[in-house]
């Protein structure tokens, strides 16, 4: 068992002479030569801050209302050398405790972080329910959380190893990047598996791992062209965390008379009637009790915040960032957060969840939005929770073929409010939510068909872990259903899926399903950033085309319980000049297109010739 040593008040700080120094190092030639760094150690700001360095010069000295904190503002020159430099606390001529900071060479130039979009394939994945790699940090002495398997919300012992020993599966199935929950430390009171209530900004969860090992992660995905996404919480934190054991000032966090939750209602924020006590309530109000709510409002607050994302960005050299709840923060901070971080990797793609039930009210959120208010989010994707619904209408409600199929047709219709929409996340489950399989009442048929539609149409597919296995999973019954362990990722585990043998003759099906799929569409850049043409459903089926100057694809959705014999004569303007397909998934090839048959509930994804 490891042993883990939080980070407490630092009464005693100053007495070892070290103290608390947030980012702990940073990097020459970053795109912004200002770095403020937030130090903690009791009455801190009682001293004088003195560095010499070439090219590093000391701005300002900022000090708060709590005495056990000093903001230091620190210009770093372009032509500034990467090497270390003591920051000196100074009092009455004694120096009272030293801080060796590092300057890194940069790991990467900001062309080298292409970020993720529309030619890539997500799987988002729970760490703690993923796969157990490392034992000795299932449980770590020292840390509150001590619950294990025997609890269905306690901690489970997956791990960043158990990720990268199981990199040959990912590879095999064909994603090309990987969306973890939250990694850093949660060292909440119980139930701090889900990571959403961070009480470290700068370290890994050490029951998931370390820092080292999150960079090795990624260089062993990299290594396999796979990218990685970080999940980050810029709306709230843990109520463990060392700021709110001690507090910077009042306002690091929204305080209220009495504890106020949010009303969770985020048309408030972009309804141009809202009135302002609303639109207060919903971005001001906390989360949850245990979650303090950060004040993006203070600048100090968002500087901290985004100073740590490029921090990881550098550090582990991630790919991109998935924002946790969007609207919740303040959205004018949401906004310098995500054009900060633009600055630095101007091709770094940033995520925001946005769970709204309309595209008009999504559409808001997204960069460069037509918003009569003016507002500009600069995050480049958001989450399509709409196209998520319809899949479950369209595949999963009895007698939805006819009903489904239009809601798909009618809700793609609505594309013009966004201003990128091969941007949008693109998902039939996640973590937050039932799982498809159990949401589409264990129909294979209807699963192999919304598989086919979402890998398909516009927007950055996302699969959930274990779709590839068809687990299931119902809100009703709790979280803890929705993220049940990957079976064969625990020893002594009764079969290990992550194998053939381990797997049912259905999840071998469904897993190659997939895995064709997938493996083609990535060599077929059509379905990155080809265009869409759908044609009205009839009866059920539904017909589209994805095309570009250089190739088509020509998909066939027979949603319904009866085959079908199709007069392809209504697509002959999508179809002009073709002269044979080939159907990707059962290799099936034509030498004309005059009728197609479709057999009950089947898709045919059709490579056109011509």
């Amino acid at each position: 068992m490891k042993k883990y040593f939080p980070l407490l008040p630092f009464l005693f700080s100053l007495a070892f002479g070290q103290p608390l120094v947030e980012p702990p190092s940073w990097w020459v030639g970053m795109h912004n030569p200002s770095l403020q760094l937030l130090v903690h150690a009791e009455n801190i700001s009682a001293t004088q801050a003195r560095l010499a360095y070439p090219g590093v010069s000391l701005q300002q000295s900022l000090r708060l209302a709590n005495p056990n904190y000093l903001l230091l503002d620190l210009r770093i020159e372009p032509h500034t050398k990467p090497g270390s430099f003591p920051i000196c606390f100074v009092k009455a001529g004694d120096t009272l405790a030293t801080y060796d900071y590092l300057l890194h060479a940069r790991k990467r130039a900001p062309e080298t972080c292409p970020g993720f979009g529309p030619a890539d394939v997500l799987y988002l994945l729970y760490p703690d329910r993923f796969a157990n790699g490392d034992s000795t940090n299932d449980k770590v002495v020292g840390m509150h959380d001590q619950t294990g398997r025997e609890r269905p919300d306690g901690r489970h012992g997956g791990d960043l190893q158990g990720i990268m020993d199981h990199a040959a599966y990912l590879e095999k199935l064909g994603v090309t990047a990987l969306w973890l929950n939250p990694v850093q430390t949660n060292d909440m009171q119980n139930t701090s598996y889900h990571g959403y209530a961070i009480t470290d900004h700068y370290h890994i969860d050490p029951r998931l791992g370390s820092n080292e090992l999150m960079r090795a992660l990624v260089d062993t995905f990299h290594r396999k062209n796979i990218k990685i996404v970080m999940d980050v919480v810029l709306n709230h934190c843990g109520s463990m965390h060392h700021l709110m054991q001690d507090l910077p000032a009042a306002d690091w966090i929204n305080q209220w008379p009495d504890y106020t939750q949010s009303s969770f209602r985020i048309s408030a924020l972009s309804d141009p009637y809202a009135a302002p006590s609303d639109q207060q309530k919903m971005a001001a109000g906390w989360f949850a009790s245990v979650m303090p709510d950060l004040n993006q409002h203070n600048p100090l607050v968002l500087n901290y915040m985004t100073q740590n994302c490029i921090w990881w960005i550098e550090y582990a050299g991630l790919d991109g960032l998935r924002l946790d709840t969007q609207p919740f923060s303040f959205k004018e901070g949401v906004a310098e957060w995500a054009r900060r971080i633009r600055q630095e990797y101007p091709q770094i793609n940033l995520l925001g969840e946005v769970w709204q039930y309309s595209p008009a009210q999504t559409a808001y959120w997204q960069a460069d939005a037509r918003n009569a208010d003016g507002y500009n989010s600069y995050m480049p994707s958001v989450t399509d929770f709409q196209l998520h619904d319809a899949l479950k209408t369209a595949f999963g409600e009895e007698d939805g073929w006819e009903m489904g199929m239009s809601k798909l047709y009618l809700l793609l219709g609505q594309d013009f409010v966004y201003p990128r929409p091969g941007m949008l996340l693109t998902f039939a489950d996640n973590h937050d939510a039932t799982r498809f399989y159990s949401a589409i009442g264990e129909d294979f048929a209807q699963w192999k068909m919304a598989m086919a539609f979402l890998l398909t149409t516009r927007g950055i597919p996302c699969l959930y872990y274990g779709t590839e296995l068809l687990m299931t999973g119902l809100k009703e019954k709790g979280d803890a259903d929705l993220r049940k362990d990957f079976p064969g990722g625990w020893p002594g585990d009764e079969r290990d899926a992550f194998t053939a043998e381990g797997r049912t003759a259905e999840e071998n099906e469904a897993f190659d399903f997939l895995q064709k799929l997938l493996s083609w569409r990535k060599e077929h850049p059509v379905l990155h950033q080809g265009k869409l043409q759908h044609y009205m459903p009839e009866s059920g089926l539904y017909v589209y085309f994805r095309y570009d100057d250089s190739e088509r694809v020509m998909v066939l959705l027979n949603n319904t319980m009866e085959a079908k014999e199709v007069d392809l004569g209504r697509f002959s303007a999508s179809l002009k000049g073709c002269v044979g397909a080939e159907d990707v998934l059962s290799g099936e090839k034509w030498t004309e297109l005059k009728k197609m048959n479709l057999s009950a509930k089947s898709v045919r994804v059709l490579s056109l010739i011509f």
